[in-house]
């Protein structure tokens, strides 16, 4: 079997990609995969280290303010049809998937223009530009929230409520303890992480915050993201429960150990949340397109999961007073339990796949 993916810009799109491939490869015993993301973005370094064959395209983002890159995009635009319809051509795939990012514009457009079967998710609750118009030429459409569903009621094919695969990896993950990062068992454990990336905003705001912990009973982890690490930590002292650490490779397998946390409203890190039912404080971040991590922790705070914050809101009493009141309130955490339970899908790898295969069929 041949497959195409396409995914990128973030690791909200590039992760669940992931996912599906490596279910592929455990469900088929001949799997050929492609993956084709930008030049320039977080994908060409991730991918390639996963063994997987790779091609890029020169492609950016419409900017609404830089009129010369906007004219340029166009012609890049162009030039990735051109060079997706060769790929494709080459290549011979079964099926095209698209997880999102404009990058997969040209590459789904492509593999319709050649007859190839396409499918697209949607990871947030409200869609991307690139799924919205790549809509009319996917055979099949699979969403993360139910809720999105109507957002897709001009496409081809067929649209499913799918879940996001990474929960799904997540709650197979083996747990790490908590104590191999130096923190004590009998004490409840609050990670607090700003993205894949970082945020030297939400860094900035938190500085506050983690010096006043130390009047807390709770150890808190904070995750500054690589590239801000050093100057985050730089002439600061923090109380000893406090640990801060610029990135961990296997966050999954370290929320087992968690009792809470605080994040951005990325759509995988919510499916994780979701299936390992771990209740979260939400700063979605408001840099995003469409505002789309609103909408997503709006989701979850409405039904029950979660509580949120919004960025130029936060501050360190408001989120202390946030912590406190779901750790002190075994009621409501209990509650908050259960409802992400009811969110959560820990199968969407497998559904996908059989959507998939009978699709191309």
């Amino acid at each position: 079997m041949k497959i195409i993916v396409s995914a990128g810009g973030t690791g909200g799109h590039i992760y669940p990609a992931l996912a599906i491939i490596n279910k592929f490869k455990e469900k088929e015993e001949h799997v050929e995969v492609l993956y084709i993301g930008t030049h320039n973005r977080m994908e060409k370094d991730i991918v390639p280290k996963k063994g997987i064959r790779y091609e890029e395209l020169e492609i950016y983002g419409f900017s609404k303010r830089d009129l010369f890159l906007d004219v340029k995009n166009m012609f890049c635009i162009q030039k990735a049809k051109k060079k997706c319809l060769q790929i494709i051509k080459d290549f011979q795939p079964d099926i095209v998937l698209g997880l999102g990012g404009y990058v997969t514009y040209p590459v789904i457009w492509a593999a319709s223009k050649l007859g190839i079967k396409t499918f697209i998710h949607e990871q947030n609750s409200h869609p991307g530009k690139s799924n919205l118009l790549l809509q009319k030429k996917a055979d099949l459409v699979g969403v993360s929230f139910k809720e999105s569903i109507p957002y897709f009621n001009h496409a081809k094919g067929k649209v499913f409520y799918a879940g996001n695969p990474c929960g799904e990896s997540a709650l197979h993950t083996p747990p790490q303890d908590k104590t191999t990062l130096g923190f004590h068992k009998d004490k409840k454990l609050v990670i607090v992480v700003a993205g894949s990336l970082g945020s030297q905003t939400m860094n900035e705001k938190m500085k506050e915050f983690l010096k006043q912990v130390k009047k807390e009973n709770y150890e808190v982890l904070y995750i500054t993201g690589k590239n801000l690490y050093d100057a985050f930590i730089k002439e600061e002292k923090f109380p000893t429960n406090v640990k801060v650490v610029p990135f961990v490779d296997n966050l999954p397998a370290l929320l087992k150990s968690a009792d809470l946390i605080v994040t951005r409203a990325g759509a995988s890190t919510m499916s994780e949340i979701f299936s390992l039912a771990l209740p979260a404080i939400f700063i979605p971040s408001p840099y995003v397109a469409n505002n789309h991590q609103y909408f997503n922790a709006l989701e979850v705070k409405n039904a029950g999961g979660g509580d949120m914050i919004e960025e130029k809101y936060l501050t360190s009493d408001a989120l202390m007073h946030k912590i406190n009141g779901v750790l002190n309130n075994p009621a409501l955490y209990s509650s908050m339990k259960e409802s992400l339970r009811k969110m959560s899908m820990n199968n969407s790898g497998d559904v996908i796949y059989k959507k998939i295969k009978d699709l191309i069929k």
